[in-house]
């Protein structure tokens, strides 16, 4: 029987990259919504490795409880991702997904922010993305990762790639914004895949 990895997330975007990334493991990887999974899961951990884990045990612990033992030897993977302003004291950091509400569309968020830095000059602009992975192991080991990409904010958004503070996070190096780039060339780059390939060599140990 095939392993299955269970992703604590029901976005369709963070999936597709997620898939990407993991394309090579010999498992099959499903969101919480095709397990048939649902559950609030409150984040209050200080930090994105601490969010991750928090998610990882919780979405594990209903596994035991819930799924009739259809997925009791899944491992169970989360994140915990966000963007750190260094001008804006390292905010939305952990609150990026919840930035001025969690049903707001980023569109908002994103205006929301260029507007804080209007006027602010570009090397005052820096930020990076971070990505902590977390995976519970059937027999409940606990595995982290961490994975960052610098960058700064642009003065507008640009692309229709990707997804979340994408079309704001520009990287110098490449010259355009992370939303800009091909989804392949995204996902080589960004925190999550660093993070997932990170976690990737770990569960070559365990799979």
């Amino acid at each position: 029987m095939r392993r299955q990895i269970i992703f604590a997330t029901g976005n369709e975007g963070k999936m597709r990259e997620i898939r990407d990334i993991l394309k090579d493991i010999e498992a099959d990887i499903l969101s919480m919504k095709e397990a048939g999974l649902e559950t609030d899961i409150v984040e209050d951990g200080a930090s994105f490795e601490e969010n991750a884990v928090i998610k990882a045990k919780a979405v594990s612990d209903l596994l035991v409880r819930h799924a009739g033992g259809k997925y009791k030897e899944a491992i169970v993977l989360a994140d915990d991702s966000g963007l750190e302003i260094d001008y804006l004291h390292k905010e939305p950091g952990i609150y990026s997904a919840r930035y001025l509400g969690e049903d707001t569309p980023y569109s908002v968020k994103n205006q929301n922010l260029l507007e804080r830095l209007v006027g602010v000059e570009q090397e005052r602009r820096s930020a990076r993305f971070v990505c902590a992975i977390a995976a519970v192991m059937p027999d409940g080991e606990v595995l982290t990762t961490l994975g960052t990409i610098e960058g700064r904010i642009d003065d507008q958004a640009k692309g229709s790639n990707g997804f979340g503070y994408d079309p704001i996070f520009y990287v110098p190096e490449l010259g355009c914004t992370t939303a800009e780039l091909p989804e392949e060339e995204k996902n080589r780059i960004s925190h999550r895949g660093r993070a997932l390939e990170a976690m990737k060599l770990k569960l070559d140990q365990k799979i």
